[in-house]
């Protein structure tokens, strides 16, 4: 069973920065895929970043493309999610979610379920 435990959010202006933190304990960290997700008031959870087992592969949504960055520090058990450019759009509860490393690595794969959950950090945009 893996626990997971985010950090970091808050309330900025547009244009800001933010760094989201995930603290991962229970399992072999580096067995596992790490996923962001995100979800907006009277809106649906969706996708916004993941990494591979060892970070070296990445996707991200569009929305967060070229403004957040996912990265992994496996001997920290730690899963980071960096965000710059931040938009009132941005504001939601942000999730980090893990599951076990599947046999192969694609955007279908990053953005399929997850089976661990933390409990979700908000991040509050001003305009």
């Amino acid at each position: 069973q893996v626990q997971l435990l985010e950090s970091g959010g808050g309330l900025v202006q547009a244009g800001d920065s933010l760094k989201l933190a995930c603290a991962a304990s229970g399992g072999t960290f580096s067995n596992y895929a790490m996923g962001w997700f995100r979800q907006a008031p009277g809106k649906e959870r969706e996708f916004v970043a993941a990494a591979n087992s060892y970070g070296g592969y990445r996707y991200y949504a569009d929305s967060v493309k070229g403004r957040f960055t996912i990265s992994r520090d496996n001997a920290k058990n730690m899963v980071y999610l960096q965000m710059n450019s931040l938009k009132p759009g941005d504001t939601a509860v942000y999730y980090c979610a893990a599951k076990v490393m599947p046999r192969t690595w694609s955007t279908a794969q990053a953005m399929a379920p997850y089976d661990y959950w933390g409990q979700g950090t908000q991040v509050t945009v001003s305009s």
